[in-house]
């Protein structure tokens, strides 16, 4: 167990846990303390980003046990299960490694990413999506990434998630085939 104390000064402080990435810690700060603060300023981990400060524009999406939730806006003692950042889903810390690892693959071959700075948030978001919902439409894709692009990106998001979905249906068809062939 990490202890690490928060850097916000208030008259109340106690330990929250959290696991963050498969580590568990203890963060001394403000139960009121937005996730997102502890994520970026207390344990660096900075590819989460702070866009708008009122869960609207997704910069700051993370997974808490596999669902995205918009890290500016939920307080650490709210916090309950295992949080996933961007970092860690690169690191494949997450469940869902396969669908990551097409994610990843399909931004970087679709070419999504202009300035950048929103992205983590998309891919949090479009990981999430298609592990809840692997065969979503794309109607259902459109509404159900609700995250903000200042960029305008939303064309080539839309393709890298589409291609995403059809890689890991590709893998996960190869891999009942050959352990159908192993019986």
């Amino acid at each position: 167990m990490v202890r690490l104390k928060c850097g916000f000064q208030a008259p109340r402080k106690h330990y929250v846990k959290l696991k963050v990435n498969g580590q568990s810690l203890e963060i001394d700060a403000p139960a009121y303390t937005p996730l997102l603060w502890v994520l970026r300023e207390e344990l660096k981990l900075t590819g989460t980003k702070y866009g708008c400060g009122i869960g609207l524009c997704g910069a700051c999406t993370v997974h808490i046990d596999g669902q995205p939730v918009r890290s500016c806006i939920i307080q650490i003692n709210q916090v309950q299960g295992d949080i996933i950042t961007i970092e860690g889903l690169a690191a494949n810390n997450e469940p869902s490694a396969d669908v990551s690892v097409a994610i990843f693959k399909a931004w970087q071959d679709v070419d999504v990413p202009q300035c950048g700075y929103c992205q983590p948030g998309m891919i949090m978001a479009a990981t999430a999506l298609l592990e809840a919902k692997p065969k979503a439409t794309s109607q259902e894709l459109r509404k159900s990434i609700t995250n903000i692009c200042r960029c305008g990106t939303y064309t080539r998001v839309l393709e890298a998630i589409i291609q995403a979905q059809n890689t890991k249906t590709s893998i996960t068809a190869a891999v009942s085939t050959a352990m159908e062939s192993l019986e």
